[in-house]
């Protein structure tokens, strides 16, 4: 099978045509704004197994099932006009088997877009196991952590505080520096703890803004002091579906993020941007049904993310920081599936916009 093109103008379709489709390894494919398909690669062939007479004659997106997460993808770029990625969607494909593909979709000219999907085979073992972030063996570690160390620990941190009553003044920091990696200890293994907590978000309505108000005022007088933190609400938005506790720690994770990045500038000018809207063209599932969702975007103007983490930045254990653990976006990643909501990102040196988008409450 070759790459083949349906009978359509070639404005557009050329410079796909130059990218050496027939020789590109990943699956690719080119649609109109009415996701028909344009142009198959052969590797976009051989994983949907279907020929090219075969796709062009109706919409890519009827080749998965109704739903698709794909769809969201699609439906974003073309609403937005700009590139969209998303990271370990599941594809369930018409030959009766899933993948775990890293989507990436890109605007071309004549509302064209370009489609590429990435397979990771790791990512599909973890999905057939009913891992669907791929953090089973974290959790598994998590919990392990949690019943085995932290009695033996709160022990070794009793003992140090007792050392540090009758110690010489030159030995008291070595005791205190006793107690305060213990306590750093402490607080990784209840990190990892809460990646192993399966507990579904008790859903209630939440007002989201009142969620941010509060992040704001702990970050602006914590990690964002210092810091310009603007907002830009949309007051007719109705509340979040979700548990109220959890959307705080999410969003002070990704304020904390912001402000550390903007923080490392280096003419002291670091800007947060809050901004909250309804995501139209979206549909996720809420308690009334498949809906648009809320979206709230965190913004900042720090240097970016390295183009190497790009990809990988969900994962546990993936850091840019000297003394980070690699936790906090994997939590954040789960606590945001939990909800039924998505996640993605955008970087670039001087802007970086993380999008959470959420179910909204039944109207």
């Amino acid at each position: 099978m070759k790459t083949q093109l349906a009978n359509v103008p070639d404005s557009g379709l050329e410079a796909a045509r130059a990218a050496a489709f027939d020789l590109w390894p990943e699956a690719a494919v080119v649609l109109d704004r009415h996701g028909r398909v344009l142009i198959a690669n052969e590797a976009a062939q051989a994983m949907f197994g279907r020929g090219f007479a075969y796709l062009s004659r109706l919409s890519f997106l009827a080749v998965t099932p109704p739903q698709s997460p794909l769809a969201l993808l699609i439906a974003r770029c073309l609403e937005e006009r700009s590139a969209v990625r998303e990271r370990d969607l599941k594809l369930d494909l018409p030959n009766s088997y899933s993948v775990m593909a890293d989507v990436a979709a890109t605007p071309l000219i004549d509302d064209n877009i370009l489609v590429t999907l990435h397979t990771r085979p790791a990512a599909a073992a973890a999905e057939r196991s009913g891992d669907p972030a791929g953090l089973r063996s974290v959790m598994g570690l998590g919990q392990m952590l949690a019943h085995e160390v932290k009695n033996p620990l709160a022990g070794i941190r009793g003992a140090a505080q007792l050392l540090k009553s009758g110690a010489s003044a030159e030995d008291i920091p070595l005791a205190q520096l006793i107690v305060d990696e213990t306590d750093r200890i402490a607080r990784l293994l209840d990190r990892m703890e809460a990646l192993a907590d399966d507990a579904p978000p008790a859903h209630a309505d939440v007002n989201i803004h009142q969620v941010l108000d509060r992040v704001r005022a702990l970050a602006a007088n914590g990690v964002a002091d210092g810091l310009t933190i603007k907002e830009y609400y949309d007051p007719s938005l109705p509340p979040a579906w979700g548990e109220e506790d959890q959307l705080i720690q999410i969003f002070l994770n990704l304020i904390k993020n912001a402000a550390e990045a903007a923080h490392s500038r280096e003419d002291g000018r670091g800007e947060i941007t809050l901004s909250t809207a309804y995501r139209h063209g979206v549909r996720i599932r809420g308690p009334g049904g498949r809906a648009a969702p809320l979206e709230v975007k965190v913004t900042d103007n720090g240097p970016g993310v390295p183009a190497h983490l790009r990809d990988h930045l969900f994962e546990p254990f993936v850091t840019t920081k000297a003394a980070g653990a690699g936790l906090g976006l994997a939590l954040v990643a789960k606590l945001v599936a939990g909800h039924g909501g998505l996640i993605d990102f955008t970087s670039e040196p001087g802007r970086t916009v993380f999008r959470v988008l959420l179910p909204a409450a039944a109207v």
